[in-house]
This record gives structure tokens, sequence and C-alpha cells, in this order.
């Protein structure tokens, strides 16, 4: 399996469970906000932003 291959896995596994996704995304997000003491939240949470709307375009 190629990454393309393990890519486009990775999109229809996002839309065929966007919800938990989603969950994860936030969950990694508070855990890089902890561990960087709040100093990046800002851009962690542009970030998270970021990966849920990519995760909510896979659905379409």
């Amino acid at each position: 399996m190629g990454l393309g291959d393990m890519l486009d896995k990775g999109k229809d596994l996002a839309g065929d469970h966007a919800d938990e996704a989603k969950t994860g995304v936030d969950k990694a997000a508070d855990a890089a906000d902890s561990a960087t003491g709040g100093k990046a939240t800002g851009q962690i949470g542009m970030g998270a932003d970021k990966a849920k709307d990519f995760i909510d375009d896979q659905k379409n």
C-alpha cells in the first residue's frame, strides 16, 4: 500500500466517521495546548479548525 492509498483510506475513514475524527482532533489540540503551556493556543486552535473543516469536506 503506497502513500496515496493510505491517504485515500484516511479520507474515506474521516468521511465515514467524521464526528469521531473531529473529537480526536479536539483531544489532540488540547494535548498540544497543554504540552506547550498555552503558548501556542491560537495557532493550535486554527490548525484544529482547519483539520475539522477538512474532515467535513470529506463527507461530500
